[in-house]
């Protein structure tokens, strides 16, 4: 007779392989981190298989878990989806929700796709844009919900996580050797002021190679080699690599991503992608020695 898979079990065991370890994943589940360890304990010895390698440091997913976690992805999608249409029909409407276009990925996506699973009938527009312009928009109520990259909170704020801006170029590349340093990065971006101060204060001369109202622009040449850039750590697309710079480039400052709703008060839909969003940032991020939250 076949042996049913435990859905709860499952939904632990994935978000232990995503949040890198049973502390994260308590806290995404809102579980006690023993209960999410017996769930995952009974899942191991219900297919008397090891899912996860505990031999370092770093919890890792074993080839068995690996195939596994593909299906009960799969599973839990669908699982999602037909509660989501079949008890969520009564929340229709629009939220919009605006991200800086450097933080947009790999969080975004996911987020999205959770959110129209739970809620099918809710659309969410994306507005990508830089942190000064959301915030504008955002005080008008032309905007719903922000997510910023900043220095601090403003009032109604809270910080997801705090993370540090890293120097990125090309793969193996070597324009970060060269002096002046080359460098490229959009007109309004907030991060060129404190990079440019930094490269000063170590005494490094820089020229902008390239200074654009156009992301893709920048990034086409920082991984053409003809100019390096500073981005938050984990943003780094697939063609931009971190630079391993062994001190020859100054550290550059920490970065808040902060989150700003408005009136989701006796909203269930919009709540929940605040809750979603907050999860997947937290999570999803380089965990960092200290995390503020706060609220003004």
């Amino acid at each position: 007779m076949p042996r049913n898979l435990d859905l709860t079990a499952l939904r632990s065991f994935v978000t232990v392989a995503d949040a890198g370890g049973v502390t994260r994943a308590a806290g995404a589940l809102n579980l006690t981190q023993s209960a999410v360890s017996m769930q995952l304990k009974r899942l191991e010895e219900g297919l008397g298989l090891s899912l996860l390698d505990r031999s370092t440091r770093t919890m890792t997913l074993t080839p068995e878990g690996d195939q596994l976690a593909g299906y009960a992805r799969r599973m839990l999608a669908l699982n999602d989806e037909a509660l989501g249409r079949l008890t969520s029909q009564d929340f229709t409407g629009e939220i919009l929700l605006g991200v800086p276009h450097d933080i947009v990925y790999p969080c975004i996506p996911r987020v999205l796709k959770s959110f129209s699973a739970a809620y099918p009938r809710m659309q969410v527009q994306l507005v990508s844009s830089y942190t000064r312009s959301l915030r504008e928009g955002f005080s008008r109520g032309d905007i719903d919900m922000i997510l910023t990259t900043e220095d601090g909170v403003g009032d109604g704020g809270e910080t997801l996580t705090e993370v540090p801006l890293i120097w990125v170029g090309a793969p193996e590349g070597q324009a970060w050797k060269q002096r002046p340093l080359r460098l490229a990065f959009e007109q309004f971006c907030i991060f060129r002021p404190s990079v440019q101060q930094a490269l000063d204060a170590a005494g490094i001369p820089w020229e902008m190679a390239v200074q654009s109202d156009s992301t893709r622009t920048v990034e086409a040449t920082v991984s053409a080699d003809l100019a390096v850039h500073a981005l938050i750590e984990g943003m780094e697309p697939p063609y931009i690599e971190r630079i391993h710079h062994q001190g020859a480039l100054p550290d550059l400052r920490q970065i808040r991503i902060n989150l700003y709703t408005s009136e989701l008060a006796g909203n269930e839909a919009r709540r929940a992608l605040a809750d979603m969003i907050r999860t997947t940032y937290r999570n999803s991020l380089p965990e960092r020695p200290r995390m503020v939250a706060q609220a003004g």
